[in-house]
């Protein structure tokens, strides 16, 4: 069989839908996010955490929640054919997160601030923004009480936005309070929506005592007046739960990020208390919500570890990718510095042993590849280096080289300016290439 023939029998076989490829150059502006990401997580001191892409089904079911969407529909669970074992592939991180502190005992000597990026999988339908393999970034802080940690939290999302030159973006935020406080919201609400369950669809009706609170954030334009005039857990806090709320605001507002209170924004599940927020556009539609997150202080307990408080958040990188694109801050696809053009094979040693010594140098040097199969015109080379986007070509032809040097040819600069330089002088004129490309 000839490399240009193929398999009649053989299946062309393609990714899973909803699992997409990310290919040059978009993998560029991934790279390009994921740096901005580490840089500013130094500065914040967040450390980062890998943990598994499988985890034992139960971890989800008591994290996420047994009535959430995400363990009822929508994550890809199956039996470890070994030992029988539930397992699933992560639908998001922090439970992940909570139970590597939990198991390693992270929290005993502090709180430990920390930060992942990587693939949560959903088996949902796939639309504009979410996919069944997608990628999240998330921070969590753990063993930390105070209100101060959950507003450097969301300084850390103001600046990560900022840093992506992300433009019309608001802050919306509420209190949960604590246990008590949300138990008497909690009947408030199932009297007053059993007043008017004709009203409810079938959804908020099923989630009427088992959550509540979930029935304010649904999407169904028909119940918006009826969850407009619902009881708001506002009322309910005391003094200790208001304080912790006013002293968020204040800090947000004292570094000057402007946010709104939004008594509708809600977790429907009992381990969070105290703050709740998301960052949210009008620019992608329905799928609006950039980042959200709040504080979960009864999660550690409810997963086995001592009680520890915490705080964090998620926000998939799809959405923020698609933001950055379509209000035109793309940063440029990578250049190599310089282009090395071959005429002939015979030069190959003496051009390698070059360019691996500016690599060194740190510049970047594509190489034409494409003598094997014999040597390509100089015309052929020429039109390559210049769709690299290389600054510089480097000529090593046979004349230069029986000079011992290489002619540098500008590509950027009207493509007339050139010069020689000496293969002995390589990591001098490396500089040189750095600095004007």
């Amino acid at each position: 069989m000839t490399e240009k023939e193929t398999d009649p029998k053989a299946e062309k076989l393609t990714a899973v839908k909803g699992m997409n490829d990310i290919l040059p150059p978009d993998s560029a502006r991934w790279e390009w996010l994921e740096d901005k990401v580490r840089t500013l997580m130094g500065r914040y001191a967040y450390r980062n955490i890998r943990t598994p892409i499988v985890e034992p089904t139960a971890l989800f079911v008591r994290g996420t929640g047994e009535t959430t969407d995400i363990v009822e529909k929508e994550m890809y669970s199956f039996e470890d054919k070994l030992n029988g074992e539930a397992l699933t592939l992560r639908p998001e991180n922090t439970p992940g997160v909570v139970r590597a502190a939990i198991q390693h005992n992270l929290t005993y000597d502090g709180g430990k601030r920390l930060y992942y990026m990587g693939p949560m999988f959903r088996h949902e339908r796939p639309q504009r923004g979410r996919y069944r393999q997608f990628y999240q970034l998330g921070a969590e802080a753990l063993g930390f009480a105070g209100p101060e940690v959950d507003a450097e939290l969301m300084l850390l999302v103001h600046e990560l936005f900022g840093a992506f030159g992300l433009r019309n973006v608001r802050v919306e935020l509420n209190s949960l309070g604590v246990a008590a406080e949300r138990r008497a919201h909690r009947g408030a609400l199932i009297a007053y929506f059993e007043q008017q369950r004709e009203l409810l669809d079938a959804d908020s009706q099923r989630r009427l005592h088992m959550n509540p609170l979930r029935i304010l954030d649904t999407k169904n334009p028909a119940m918006q007046s009826l969850v407009q005039g619902a009881p708001q857990l506002l009322d309910y806090l005391g003094d200790e739960s208001l304080q912790h709320f006013d002293t968020v605001k204040t800090l947000l507002s004292a570094c000057g990020v402007q946010w709104r209170v939004n008594p509708r924004l809600v977790r429907g599940l009992d381990y969070y208390s105290h703050t709740v927020f998301e960052f949210v556009t009008d620019e992608l539609g329905a799928q609006g919500t950039l980042c959200g997150g709040g504080r979960y202080d009864g999660l550690f307990a409810l997963l086995g570890g001592k009680p520890t408080p915490a705080v964090g958040w998620g926000m998939g990188l799809e959405r923020v990718l698609e933001l950055i694109q379509q209000q035109g801050d793309i940063p440029a696809a990578p250049a190599p510095d310089a282009y090395a053009v071959i005429p002939d094979a015979a030069a190959l040693p003496r051009a390698m042993q070059a360019m691996q010594a500016l690599r060194s140098a740190g510049v970047s040097v594509q190489m034409h590849a494409s003598l094997s199969a014999g040597a390509d015109s100089m015309k052929s080379q020429f039109k390559k280096a210049d769709a690299s986007g290389a600054a510089y070509a480097l000529i090593f032809g046979g004349d230069e080289l029986a000079e011992n040097a290489v002619t540098v040819k500008a590509l950027r600069e009207g493509g007339a300016a050139q010069r020689r330089q000496s293969l002995g002088d390589v990591a001098l004129w490396a500089s040189t290439l750095q600095s004007r490309t």
